[in-house]
């Protein structure tokens, strides 16, 4: 490979990890047997959510931040970056809610008690008695496993020139164990503390849309450093990490947004049009590996949905 391209790659990657979501782990190829939406609060239960004017928190990561869309959303820190175009802000647009935004880039979960910059309260303090509906994505930066996977999974992938499935070999199973020891607990200690601080809301829960492809295809590694064999690995990392998601939020009475069926074939690999993550490289967002416009607008739109039924 010239020198050239392994440096942009790798700059690529790094890039890529600085603002992640970060891809999870799992034994289990493309993603199978992911768990149906967990059941959660139905609108009778909270009608609000529904009505006009409904008071509405977002919370979470940099995809529910929306970070590296343009434009930045007015007013918000930027060093959460988060975008004027992020699902929070059009699915408060489509419902007609009055909505709190506090989302920031790299939250982890001890964010929602903690500050994360100077001057940036703690997650949990937007919400209060009269919070109508909170939404979040979360779980992705905790514990440094998923920052940790893509760095190790793009300079492995770099050094085997493709080839093989260097990652998995050397990190096994190691991921997944840390998203059940850590990262599963976590989140299901923070959707119990965001139920007890706003008793009366719907609390939905979204998966991430897919960053990986099932397997390898034509073109990728230049866009997604990944060994061939390892791209059916990180995505099933991603599953298991989705898969903590929906059971943290069935065990809380939660709703749960499965994006795995939408998302797939929306991957960092995809063409540009069809695709909802960027790649990190050759993408539309100065942050890669994250969701684009469409993306977000996804993430909105089955958020709606699930709101719209009685099923999270």
């Amino acid at each position: 490979m010239p020198r050239n391209v392994r440096r942009g790659l790798l700059a690529g990657a790094a890039a890529a990890a600085a603002l992640s979501l970060a891809v999870p782990a799992s034994a289990r190829p493309g993603g199978a047997g992911q768990p149906p939406a967990a059941p959660g609060s139905d609108r009778a239960a909270h009608p609000a959510v529904a009505a006009q004017g409904a008071e509405y928190v977002a919370l979470g990561d940099s995809y529910s931040a929306g970070a590296g869309i343009l434009p930045p959303a007015p007013g918000a820190p930027l060093l959460c970056a988060q975008s004027g175009k992020n699902y929070p802000r059009l699915l408060a647009g489509a419902l007609d809610a009055r909505l709190k935004d506090v989302s920031c880039a790299m939250a982890e979960t001890k964010h929602l008690e903690k500050s994360q910059y100077p001057g940036v309260a703690p997650q949990l303090d937007a919400l209060g008695g009269g919070t109508d509906l909170v939404t979040l994505t979360l779980g992705g930066n905790d514990n440094n496993v998923f920052l940790g996977s893509i760095l190790a999974c793009g300079t492995a992938g770099l050094g085997s020139g493709g080839k093989g499935s260097p990652c998995k070999d050397k990190h096994g199973s190691s991921y997944e164990e840390q998203i059940d020891r850590d990262t599963y607990p976590a989140l299901k200690a923070s959707l119990e503390k965001i139920k007890a601080k706003a008793p009366a809301a719907r609390v939905v829960v979204l998966g991430y849309p897919w960053i990986m492809p099932e397997q390898p295809m034509k073109g990728c590694f230049v866009k997604m450093p990944i060994a061939e064999g390892d791209v059916p690995y990180m995505r099933s990392l991603q599953a298991h990490l989705n898969e903590a998601v929906a059971r943290a939020a069935r065990e809380t009475g939660s709703t749960f947004v499965d994006l795995a069926e939408a998302s797939d074939g929306h991957d960092a690999c995809a063409p540009a049009k069809t695709r909802w993550v960027e790649p990190v490289l050759f993408g539309s967002n100065f942050i890669p590996v994250h969701p684009n416009a469409t993306g977000q607008q996804a993430m909105a739109t089955a958020t709606e949905s699930a709101l719209r039924t009685n099923r999270g």
